[in-house]
């Protein structure tokens, strides 16, 4: 794990990045870990995300899903149905905590900030 000190540094980089995701579309922890060349660090992402809250500017935090695409944040965004309704604002359809056609709503930030 990096050390606390690395941790804001990283922290602002993950949210520079899901800042970019386009409304409408949705990337994942793993995604955002491998454009910062932290490959295997989705955790670290995750837990970026549980502080986004905190960020200012605001960060579209409800744009990133885990890598199956289901909603595992959900629970951070103060009630269980927030990061859906947050979702479906922006035309994205989820159900049963999915989003559904996740692979033609994926957003690869390697792709798209290369």
């Amino acid at each position: 794990m990096k050390d606390q000190a690395e941790q804001p540094d990283f922290f602002q980089k993950v949210y520079a990045v899901v800042r970019e995701i386009p409304k409408g579309r949705v990337t994942t922890y793993g995604a955002i870990a491998a454009c910062l060349g932290s490959r295997g660090s989705s955790r670290m992402v995750g837990w970026a995300m549980n502080h986004a809250h905190k960020a200012d500017p605001t960060i579209p935090a409800h744009r990133v899903v885990n890598r199956l695409g289901i909603l595992t944040g959900k629970n951070h965004f103060g009630s269980s149905t927030m990061m859906q309704q947050l979702l479906e604002n922006e035309n994205i359809k989820v159900v049963d905590d999915k989003v559904v056609d996740f692979q033609k709503l994926f957003w690869d930030p390697n792709q798209e900030l290369k």
